[in-house]
């Protein structure tokens, strides 16, 4: 639905008002989640946004302030929405996460949560270090970069993007907190994919991580971002088309007819569809000490976890006594199965 067709105001998309540091990139991410949303004009009571612990994990109470909120504990932000989204798949779950929340103590969550293709937009603030406690460096920051303490890291980062395509996941992309041109693109069509979409957002700490030696600055990030495409998202009620020569642009259509378009910037060869041309593209990057931002895979032909399992659109918790016992030959049947 588009917001012409909505009966939501973008205050409906609100939240309480920030209490981060003042120019912190997770507000900045607040704000296109918020524009997004009313763009696609989600009705706000039909999502559950989940989260652990950390900076990244207080944002929910900045945004869409009429939906439902569940916080986990630190690392738990995965499981606990695969829970609720086993109870609960009728509604939209988007879950905001930090890199020490899914790349350190929740990583084993985000890989099962992956492996099942729970159908959630999955955002990973990602500030390489750990705001609440000080500043340290988290499991995304980079070898060689330097704290304002002057410490070095001294240890291989994980690749969040990269690890999520070596799972399975069937959305995987990366964008800068700063760049609203590229991110709220991604945003609705993340909210359209069936699966699990995973977007790595790249969200300068302005306390701890934006100085002269950081990768994850404001500066470093300007200086070696590598934008793949320019996308435009367009909804089945909307008539707007990307002009460009023939063979420019790659379409991806989701299940209700919206409409993702990219045109490929420095690659015009690169196919989001190709996950191994994705694999190799990232560690190209890596190696050269680029920052790739974009779309990098993107496919719609598996089932989701909802599907897989054939989960009931109904809410369990408003089954009655009878559908949920069942008759005695149903009973006997299963009894039958595990002898």
């Amino acid at each position: 639905m588009n917001p012409s067709m909505s009966s939501f105001e973008k205050k409906d998309y609100l939240g309480s008002a920030s209490t981060l540091c003042v120019g912190c990139g997770h507000d900045q991410i607040t704000n296109h989640i918020i524009t997004a949303c009313f763009s696609l004009g989600l009705d706000p009571y039909q999502v559950i946004k989940v989260s652990g612990i950390g900076c990244s994990s207080k944002t929910p109470a900045y945004f869409l302030g009429k939906s439902f909120g569940i916080n986990s504990m630190h690392g738990r932000m995965a499981p606990v929405a695969t829970g609720s989204i086993a109870c609960r798949s009728d509604l939209i779950h988007i879950g905001i996460s930090g890199d020490g929340d899914t790349a350190s103590i929740g990583l084993g969550g985000f890989v099962h949560l992956i492996r099942r293709d729970a159908p959630m937009v999955y955002i990973i603030a990602n500030n390489g270090v750990y705001g609440l406690t000080k500043g340290q460096f988290s499991a995304t920051s980079e070898m060689g970069a330097h704290l304002k303490t002057g410490e070095i890291n001294i240890f291989q980062n994980i690749d969040i993007c990269s690890l999520s395509l070596e799972l399975g996941c069937n959305f995987v992309a990366r964008s800068f907190s700063g760049d609203a041109k590229q991110l709220v693109p991604l945003l609705k069509a993340a909210f359209k994919h069936r699966g699990t979409a995973v977007i790595d957002i790249i969200s300068p700490c302005v306390t701890f991580n934006n100085h002269d030696g950081s990768t994850k600055s404001f500066q470093f990030v300007k200086e070696h971002d590598v934008i793949l495409q320019e996308l435009g998202f367009i909804a089945p009620q909307e008539d707007i088309k990307i002009e460009s020569t023939p063979g420019e642009v790659q379409k991806i259509k989701f299940a209700d007819g919206s409409e993702l378009s990219l045109k490929n910037i420095n690659d015009q060869q690169y196919d989001v569809t190709d996950r191994l041309a994705a694999i190799n593209k990232l560690h190209i990057a890596r190696t050269e000490g680029h920052i790739l931002t974009g779309l990098f895979y993107v496919s719609e032909s598996n089932q989701s976890m909802v599907e897989k399992l054939n989960l009931p659109s109904k809410p369990l918790a408003e089954f009655s006594e009878n559908e949920l016992r069942g008759d005695k030959n149903t009973f006997e049947l299963i009894s039958k199965a595990f002898r």
